[in-house]
């Protein structure tokens, strides 16, 4: 693309460490990242705010010395604040909202020496599991324009995977990490709860299933990052186990046998797509080459009720922000400044009660429990990230009126991850399986709670057995 030609053969440790040695600056990086916007989002719609001229003066000011310094990098549209800059939420009804402050996270990546210098589509307030806000429009998976790079950080994965740069901020709530991971061919750790900072104006995201990371194209990239944002800031809800050591260290290190469930069912108990099921069965047999111990099981779960519970405490955080957001106008928002499925969502949690809101956390709690104690037989639970391929764009259209269908889609696209998001474990997407048509296809591995280096360490193990660094969609 630029002047740079070896940009994308390095992951961002690799790009720091030549800007380390010299052998390029971080102007030099930040010209390739904008390049290869300009020349490729046309494309793919990925980045839908561009903030050139601040990352310039951040690197004009003087980069940290953090493990990243000099590297492009790309915040999600979507909670995270840079003071100056616009952020969206991918809804018309925050076109123009002005960032006085930042928000914790986003100072720990710039004391880490990333170049900020924009920030990825996100549906409306991260809501579904595809990118489609109707502010900006979809997002289209690099691997086939027709497919939906997923939700709801589906512009940071296709930026990542389309080569614009090596990793990007994301965040997941209901599997917004693994399931655009899944469906562009990524790396993505959703680390356990309470692992990354939510602050300063928020506690925690809906009730604790929310927490950021990013997507990367490595595992590497992935640890170190987290190694640098992990940690309790002031008046943080939520204390994990800390680390024995750095993430990055965990990458390579031995993973001793590993006793591995594995599931490829819905909750519900149906099959999932074909090649899904094949993703499943095969990396199960890889893990027991590499001498894990494999077994079929899975953990009892209530479909309905697990549905009624995110239903209950998502809806209960839309009705709540946009009663916020109506306040800061000056006004009530109506049904025309956001989009359907979104006020269904928010009027649906005024016919709720205090109680149902207090029984919905008690019934995450309670999951989380019971998979306590399924962990105990298991180190590693292995089932889909998605109950199909990556679909095609349309299928979870938030402006639908026939809302059925769409709740019937959802159901059968993303019936998986979003378990681990009541229950707090670390959980992560490993790009190990392509169909036929090439459209990747992740495989979901969970640890215990706290244990993220037991999930590092496997996969950078598979990283090495399996590689998929190399394969790169776009022609």
């Amino acid at each position: 693309m630029g002047s740079f030609k070896e940009y994308e053969d390095h992951d961002a440790l690799g790009l720091a460490e030549r800007v380390a040695k010299g052998d390029v600056t971080a102007t030099e990086l930040l010209d390739e990242a904008i390049e290869r916007t300009e020349a490729i989002n046309p494309k793919i719609n990925a980045v839908v705010l561009k903030h050139y001229d601040e990352a310039r003066e951040l690197i004009s000011d003087g980069l940290p010395d953090g493990p990243f310094k000099g590297v492009p990098f790309l915040l999600k549209d979507l909670h995270l604040l840079w003071e100056g800059t616009v952020t969206t939420y991918g809804s018309g009804a925050w076109k123009g909202y002005v960032a006085d402050h930042n928000t914790t996270l986003t100072d720990r990546y710039l004391e880490a020496g990333l170049v900020l210098f924009g920030k990825t589509n996100s549906p409306e307030l991260g809501l579904t599991g595809t990118t489609e806000p109707r502010l900006y429009g979809p997002t289209h998976n690099p691997w086939n324009l027709e497919h939906s790079p997923g939700g709801s950080s589906g512009g940071a994965a296709a930026a990542v995977a389309a080569g614009i740069l090596p990793l990007a901020n994301a965040s997941d709530g209901g599997g917004s990490i693994r399931i655009p991971a899944s469906a562009c061919g990524l790396f993505g750790l959703k680390p356990t709860r309470g692992r990354t900072p939510a602050g300063p104006d928020r506690g925690e995201g809906w009730a604790g299933m929310s927490i950021s990371h990013c997507v990367s194209k490595t595992v590497r990239d992935s640890a170190a990052l987290l190694d640098a944002t992990t940690g309790m800031a002031p008046g943080d809800p939520y204390l994990p186990p800390e680390p024995e050591r750095p993430f990055l260290q965990e990458v390579g290190a031995p993973t001793g046998k590993l006793r591995i469930a594995f599931n490829t069912k819905r909750s519900d108990g149906t099959k999932p797509d074909p090649e899904v099921e094949k993703s499943i069965l095969d990396t199960a047999k890889l893990c027991e080459s590499l001498g894990h111990e494999v077994v079929e099981a899975a953990p009892t779960l209530d479909p309905v009720a697990m549905g009624n519970a995110q239903a209950t405490i998502i809806g209960a955080n839309v009705a709540l922000t946009l009663e916020q957001r109506g306040e800061a106008l000056g006004r009530s928002l109506t049904e025309n400044d956001v989009e359907h499925i979104t006020w269904l969502m928010a009027n649906a949690a005024k016919d709720r009660t205090s109680t149902d809101y207090a029984a919905a956390t008690l019934f995450i709690h309670q999951m989380g429990r019971m998979m306590g104690r399924f962990m105990q037989s298991h180190d590693i639970y292995l089932c889909p990230v998605l109950g199909t391929p990556p679909p095609k764009l349309g299928v979870l259209d938030m402006m639908t009126e026939d809302v059925g269908t769409y709740l019937a889609n959802l159901g059968k696209i993303m019936p998986y991850a979003g378990l681990f998001n009541m229950t707090g474990q670390p959980s992560m997407s490993v790009p190990l399986h392509w169909t036929q048509d090439g459209l990747p296809v992740g495989v979901m591995f969970t640890g215990r709670f706290g244990e993220d280096a037991t999930l590092i360490r496997l996969a950078a193990q598979l990283e090495e057995a399996k590689p998929w660094r190399e394969r790169k969609p776009l022609g």
